[in-house]
């Protein structure tokens, strides 16, 4: 999937990265980070979060909440958004 581009020419993986741009300094406000590890072919996001975000209780919260829900809002084929260690 990370390789199906849409009528604008940006394939899956390319737009995910460009709304991860979009979250990332608020992230970074916090002190934390996230980083774009891969976007597989059923549309999982898989991102590392780092910095005060890296085992910060409401990581899940912000990861599902916020990152999730702006990635599916901005990239339709995204169906969740795991973190990985």
């Amino acid at each position: 999937m990370s390789d199906t581009a849409n009528e604008n020419g940006k394939s899956v993986k390319e737009r995910v990265a460009a709304v991860i741009d979009q979250i990332r300094p608020y992230l970074q406000n916090d002190g934390g980070d996230i980083e774009l590890i891969d976007v597989d072919d059923q549309g999982v996001v898989k991102v590392r979060l780092r910095g005060a975000c890296s085992g910060c209780p409401s990581a899940a919260i912000t990861l599902k909440m916020g990152v999730e829900r702006n990635l599916k809002a901005h990239v339709p084929e995204v169906t969740e958004v795991v973190a990985v260690p």
